[in-house]
C-alpha cells in the first residue's frame, strides 16, 4: 500500500500541462502526455495515402511514415518567434526542474499509447494504404521539435540515449532554438548527440534577432551565438535552417552578415524556407510575408556564392525550401542507418 501511495505523491508532483490547453492541444490533433506532446505532421498523413512525403525524405532518406514528431517540453519556450504556427500564447513557464519531469522512458510509453490512438482513426479510411499504418506504429525516426524547445527538458541526454537504444531506431532529429547552450555541450559530454542537431537561424545581427524571436532571457544573443560557435566541433551532422519572412530577414542587404556567419559557423547543410501562413502565426503575421520559390532560390544561390563554402544541393517546390550543403566538410546527404553519424 505504501508504495502505491509514493507512485502516486510522484506523479503528483510532475509537471502537467494545464487541463484546459491539454483540452485545446487534443482537440487540435496533439497528444498529450504530463508536460510532454506528440503529433502526426501534415505529410505523415499525406504519406499514409502515398500522397506525397516531408521534404526530410527527399533530402536526407527519412521514412516519412515512420517518423515520430514529438517534444518533451511541449508548453516551454524561451521565445516568442513571431512566424511560430505553435500554441505559443500558452507557453507560462520558464522553468523545468530535474524533480518534476517525467522519465524518458514514461515520456516514451505514455507519448507511443497517444500516437498510436492518432493513428488508429486513419485505420477506417480505405485510401490509407494499412501496411503503411502498421508500420508507422513503430518509429525509425524520431524529431525532437513539435512544440516548445526541447533542450529545456533537463533529461534529453538520458532521452536520446534511450531512443538510440531501440532496435528500430535509425535516426534522430532535434531542433532548437540555440538559448540552452550548456544543454547542447551536456549532450555533446555524454555521448548523446543526435543523429542530426538543427540550429533556428533566423537573423544576422541583434536587431533582427530580437525583432523575429522575442526571447524572454536577456542575454539571448549571447546564448545563441554560444551554440552557433560550437557547431563545427559537435561529434554529429549539423543544420542551420533559416525561416525568411517578407519584411523580417529576406532583404539582400542582409545576405552579407547571413553568409559571413554561415562561413564560420561552418554546418554540414544549411536549410532555407519561406514562411508559411499557418496555425497560429496568423494571428501575427500577414500572407504575404511568405516568399515565393524563386525567391527563396535566389536568396540560397546568393548566400551560397558569398559563403564560398557552401552550394545548392536540392529544393523542394512544394514546401519552398533549398538546401546548401557544405563543400569543405562533405558528408553523405542520406541517412541510411543510425550509425551514420559524425
Amino acid at each position: 500500500m505504501s508504495c502505491s501511495g509514493e507512485t502516486v505523491e510522484e506523479e503528483e508532483q510532475l509537471l502537467q500541462i494545464k487541463p484546459a490547453i491539454s483540452a485545446q492541444l487534443k482537440k487540435a490533433k496533439y497528444g498529450v502526455a504530463d508536460h510532454s506532446t506528440v503529433g502526426l505532421c501534415h505529410w505523415t498523413k499525406k504519406s499514409f495515402k502515398h500522397e506525397g512525403s516531408c521534404y526530410k525524405h527527399k533530402f536526407y532518406g527519412i521514412s516519412t511514415h515512420r517518423c515520430m514528431e514529438f517534444s518533451p517540453a511541449g508548453m516551454y519556450c524561451e521565445n516568442r518567434c513571431v512566424y511560430c504556427w505553435r500554441p505559443m500564447e500558452f507557453y507560462d513557464s520558464m522553468q523545468m526542474k530535474p524533480e518534476q519531469v517525467a522519465e524518458p522512458e514514461q515520456i516514451l510509453i505514455k507519448l507511443m499509447a497517444e500516437r498510436k490512438k492518432l493513428i488508429n482513426g486513419f485505420y477506417g479510411d480505405s485510401r490509407n494504404d494499412k501496411q503503411r499504418l502498421d508500420e508507422s506504429l513503430l518509429p525509425a525516426h524520431y524529431a525532437i521539435s513539435l512544440s516548445g524547445e526541447p533542450t529545456m527538458y533537463p533529461k534529453l541526454p538520458e532521452l536520446i540515449k534511450y531512443l538510440k537504444s531501440f532496435e528500430a531506431t535509425k535516426s534522430i532529429f532535434l531542433v532548437t532554438n540555440g538559448q540552452e547552450p550548456d544543454m547542447i555541450q551536456k549532450l555533446q559530454d555524454e555521448d548523446a548527440l543526435p543523429t542530426q542537431l538543427y540550429l533556428s537561424t533566423n537573423a544576422a545581427d541583434y536587431e533582427s534577432f530580437m525583432r523575429i524571436n522575442k526571447p524572454k532571457y536577456d542575454d539571448s544573443w549571447e546564448r545563441w551565438n554560444r551554440t552557433l560557435s560550437m557547431l563545427k566541433d559537435l561529434k554529429t551532422r549539423t543544420v542551420l535552417r533559416i525561416t525568411l519572412i517578407r519584411d523580417y530577414n529576406n532583404q539582400k542587404e542582409s545576405i552579407p552578415a547571413f553568409a559571413e556567419m554561415f562561413r564560420k559557423a561552418s554546418p554540414h547543410f544549411i536549410e532555407i524556407k519561406s514562411y508559411m501562413h499557418i496555425g497560429r502565426s496568423t494571428n501575427r503575421l500577414e500572407h504575404e510575408n511568405m516568399l515565393e520559390m524563386d525567391e527563396v532560390k535566389s536568396f540560397s544561390e546568393e548566400i551560397a556564392k558569398q559563403s564560398k563554402i557552401f552550394s545548392i544541393m536540392d529544393e523542394s517546390i512544394v514546401s519552398r525550401i533549398s538546401i546548401l550543403q557544405n563543400n569543405e566538410r562533405f558528408i553523405d546527404r542520406f541517412i541510411p542507418t543510425y550509425a551514420n553519424t559524425i
